[in-house]
């Protein structure tokens, strides 16, 4: 299933649980903002993944802070 206002980013039972993933693919958006973080470059991912497309890891990151505007996060 197509997330709304997300054409690339996809969300299956079936598929890690119904996790994120880009384009029903066997990447969550969740690696993709992990590996970013870690320091690798679009270009080494695309490399890594070659089934990824460049629009991909935008939507991926888009979705990311879409997201995050809503997560709450508890005070301590």
């Amino acid at each position: 299933m197509q997330i709304p206002g997300h054409p690339r980013i996809t969300s299956e039972p079936d598929l890690f649980g119904g996790q994120p993933a880009v384009r029903g693919m066997r990447i969550r958006v969740s690696d993709i903002v992990e590996y970013m973080a870690a320091g690798d470059t679009r270009e080494t991912l695309l490399k890594q993944f070659p089934f990824l497309e460049d629009a991909d890891l935008s939507a991926a990151l888009a979705y990311a802070a879409e997201t995050s505007k809503s997560a709450m996060i508890a005070a301590e």
